[in-house]
């Protein structure tokens, strides 16, 4: 993003040249290719009358200086330092946005969901305020600015264009947004930012992943949580064929409830499933229940399997030899 953000820079300076280089008798001279046309129409004006060659060759000779003008060296200062504020403005609110977010557990997701927000709408107000502040171009001088970076950006990076064209759906449609615990392909953990050419993720085993935003729009993603700071955990347990699902389904309800990740206002489940496994029937457990908050899931997760297996050996339910 930095890369595109220097490259379009370095267009509007071509485009502001380009502009400025137009020639007010309405005789366009677009590059040096054009030399054959140049001469076409000096010969027809030399044949008509000889004053308009002069205008001419003076309005050439004027050009160069005309040019320089147009981007003097406070102009591009002035635009330096407006990127470099811009730069600055937007590090120091994701910070004290992410601050905040941290500190107030309960609004965590719905303060980091307008961080990417919040960054494409500070540098939508730093290059406007280049173009009309600085340099204050007519109409013709945008249409030659928005062709230009039009055109050059989708020749060099169309896939480029497709993921940024993706981020912004991302942002609009909002299937997830910062903090949410999603899958998508091979990938699962919690989405840490939402950019215009990428989602980066950060999985269970702290490695982060950033995957392209186009295909985040062309596959299916699983949201955990929806914005919600809770979401459901399912803890597994293989146990004899032969156990006492009551007496267990006590020992699971209350191990839950008694962990310090446990969110109270939404139900808990425990279910009992019949499975095969290396020629042996077993009896699966599965516990449902919802962790305060979605960065504690693995923590509760554990909590809750550790609880259940003491109290089961403790109560002389299972033996050691019957877990699985």
């Amino acid at each position: 993003m930095k890369k595109l953000l220097i490259y379009t820079v370095l267009i509007l300076f071509c485009a502001v040249l380009y502009a400025q280089d137009t020639i007010t008798t309405k005789i366009v001279i677009t590059s040096t290719a054009d030399t054959v046309s140049v001469e076409q129409t000096t010969d027809t004006i030399v044949k008509t009358d000889e004053k308009p060659l002069q205008d001419l060759e003076k309005q050439l000779t004027q050009k160069p200086a005309e040019v320089l003008e147009s981007i003097s060296f406070s102009k591009i200062f002035w635009t330096i330092v407006l990127l470099i504020i811009g730069f600055l403005i937007i590090h120091v609110i994701i910070k004290l946005l992410e601050i905040f977010a941290e500190r107030s557990t309960k609004y965590r997701i719905s303060i980091k969901s307008f961080i990417p927000i919040v960054r494409i709408a500070i540098w939508s107000i730093v290059i406007f305020a280049i173009v009309k502040g600085i340099y204050n171009p007519p109409l013709q001088t945008l249409i030659a600015i928005s062709a230009s970076i039009t055109i050059a950006v989708g020749l060099a990076a169309q896939d480029l264009l497709k993921n940024v064209f993706g981020g912004l759906m991302l942002l609009f449609d909002r299937p997830f947004q910062v903090g949410d615990k999603i899958e998508t392909g091979k990938y699962y953990g919690e989405v840490l930012s939402i950019g215009l050419r990428a989602t980066r993720i950060v999985t269970p085993d702290d490695s982060v992943v950033s995957v392209p935003n186009m295909e985040l729009m062309n596959s299916s993603v699983s949201n955990a949580n929806s914005g919600e700071l809770n979401c459901q955990v399912v803890a597994e347990i293989y146990l004899p064929i032969d156990v006492d699902t009551q007496k267990v389904r006590k020992i699971a309800l209350e191990a839950a409830q008694v962990s310090m990740y446990i969110y109270l206002k939404k139900p808990i489940v425990v279910v009992f499933f019949n499975e095969v496994k290396e020629r042996r029937s077993y009896l699966k457990m599965r516990l449902k229940a919802y962790v305060m908050d979605i960065r504690y899931e693995f923590q509760f997760k554990s909590d809750m399997t550790e609880i259940v297996i003491r109290e089961l050996l403790a109560q002389g339910i299972i033996k050691k030899e019957d877990l699985f």
